[in-house]
């Protein structure tokens, strides 16, 4: 389990052990012979919809988690040709109930294992809180379901691998929900490889959205609609508030990733993409939880405020999270990417050379677009069994996931500074402009610098192809969680 300190949002995280306690529901053991078992020979094959009987039918799609981007799924998977969304799966029945009303006939759950025993669904599509994404998509591979999981597909790297090994050993379609590989952010890697402004030195993703106080929520009896102890699943057990459902989660270490791993996930995606790279050498973070109102605290864990540092082997991914916008217009919400080369530098959708203010076209670049979108491609390689055609397949996702992961793991480790650019990590002028535009950020709130504390995180090697820090055992703790039975991300998949 990863935590702050209860007594101060701006405290770093520190680890705690918890005691795994089941929930009494369906153990794991039942659910693999009841349903594993029973579709050993799909999922253990990988299925041809030119073989079997039905080839010419529908293709079946379960939805899982039907608030937010579920809900989005449910429309966007029903507008496709030869496709039916026929089975719905929330743990709130406050939610469940209104969607399945607008679908006549579709097969309702509000247990996930329930849906995956179902001969009626081909594939399921996951829009759950963060923390159950990995486990879905395992639990869907072995039940011989091809995935579509939205972003990160992971709560930690361990998780995201673990997928990745699912999705091949199954030989299961899965698609990761960063949509900008479909299009969006195909026109920055294309540039960034065509060497036409020279070498690549900083790609650089921006997630500044207005993410202020989310007060306090005090600990309650759950609604006897919402099952919590299966909402809460492989985290650790614990009390009921209002601020974990159905969306204040993201700022809790047990369910999300904070905002780098939610909005941020996106840009990190199209930012890693143009540098071309598998997962950095080392990565470093530096921020905190600055809100406003009372002691400028508030129940929520993750950094509002944050700049991550990664070296793809001499190119930097730098990613810059800002939770203090909207309220200044100094600074307005911004969700994108830009390149330094060499040249100059690629942002808005312009050129702007070394030393000039006024841009330039960009010149042209070749690249390929999913014209029809990333669902109607995670349809197609359902049918083709070719997951090469995947715009986002899960490798790619995981390891945008994990560098997000490697960003919170350097920040969990972080230590007190003083609120002022760190001596050692402002040498590159474009790293050290996004520090200080973090500092004079979060003093625009009314925050005393002189009071003020910035947690710097440690500068971590890492090892890209084992995927774990060479040097640190600390680190190597963070990249997995202890689970709760029977909600548990195998080891052998």
């Amino acid at each position: 389990m990863l935590a702050f300190g209860t007594d101060s949002a701006l405290q770093p995280p520190v680890t705690m052990k918890t005691s795994n306690v089941p929930p009494g529901a369906l153990q794991r053991r039942a659910f693999l012979k009841t349903s594993l078992l029973a579709t050993a020979a799909v999922g253990l094959a990988p299925r041809s919809w030119a073989a079997v009987a039905g080839a010419n039918g529908d293709i079946r799609i379960g939805v899982v988690g039907l608030n937010g981007r579920g809900e989005a799924h449910v429309s966007e998977f029903s507008k496709l040709s030869g496709v039916r969304v026929a089975a719905l799966c929330d743990v709130d029945l406050r939610v469940l109930e209104p969607r399945a009303a607008k679908l006549p006939g579709v097969a309702k759950f509000q247990d996930i294992r329930r849906l995956l025993e179902s001969k009626d669904v081909d594939a399921i599509s996951i829009a759950t809180p963060n923390h159950w994404h990995s486990l879905a998509t395992v639990w869907a591979c072995q039940a011989g379901k091809d995935v579509y999981v939205e972003k990160p597909c992971s709560h930690n790297i361990f998780e995201g691998r673990q997928c990745v090994e699912a999705a091949r050993k199954y030989n299961r379609i899965v698609q990761h929900g960063t949509q900008k590989r479909a299009g969006g952010g195909a026109p920055f890697a294309a540039l960034a490889k065509s060497g036409q402004y020279g070498k690549l030195l900083v790609s650089k993703g921006y997630c500044w959205k207005p993410r202020w106080s989310i007060g306090f929520k005090p600990i309650k009896t759950p609604p006897p609609e919402l099952d919590f102890d299966l909402w809460t699943g492989p985290a650790p057990k614990q009390g009921y508030h209002e601020n974990l459902v159905h969306y204040n989660w993201h700022w809790f270490w047990d369910f999300g990733c904070g905002d780098i791993g939610n909005q941020g996930v996106h840009e990190m995606d199209v930012a890693r993409w143009a540098i071309g790279g598998t997962l950095p050498r080392s990565v470093v973070s530096l921020g905190g939880r600055y809100v406003d109102g009372p002691d400028f605290k508030d129940q929520g864990q993750t950094p509002n405020q944050m700049v991550t540092i990664m070296d793809f082997d001499g190119v930097l991914l730098l990613f810059q999270t800002l939770g203090l916008v909207g309220k200044n217009p100094r600074y307005p919400g911004k969700v994108t990417n830009e390149l330094f080369f060499t040249d100059g530098v690629v942002r808005d959708g312009k050129f702007f050379p070394k030393g000039k203010t006024e841009g330039e076209p960009l010149v042209a670049a070749h690249f390929n677009v999913q014209e029809a979108g990333i669902f109607q491609n995670f349809i197609d390689c359902v049918r083709s069994r070719k997951r090469e055609n995947l715009c986002a397949e899960i490798l790619e996702g995981h390891r945008s996931s994990a560098c997000c992961h490697l960003g919170n793991i350097s920040y969990h480790l972080a230590k007190e500074r003083p609120f002022e650019m760190p001596a050692d990590l402002g040498s590159n002028q474009v790293v050290g402009d996004s520090i200080m535009t973090m500092l004079e950020n979060t003093k625009a709130i009314g925050v005393d610098p002189a009071k003020a504390t910035l947690w710097v995180g440690p500068k971590l090697a890492f090892d890209p192809e084992k995927e774990r820090f060479p040097d640190n055992k600390a680190a190597n703790r963070l990249l997995k969680r202890n689970y709760r039975a029977p909600f548990v991300v195998p080891d052998r998949v």
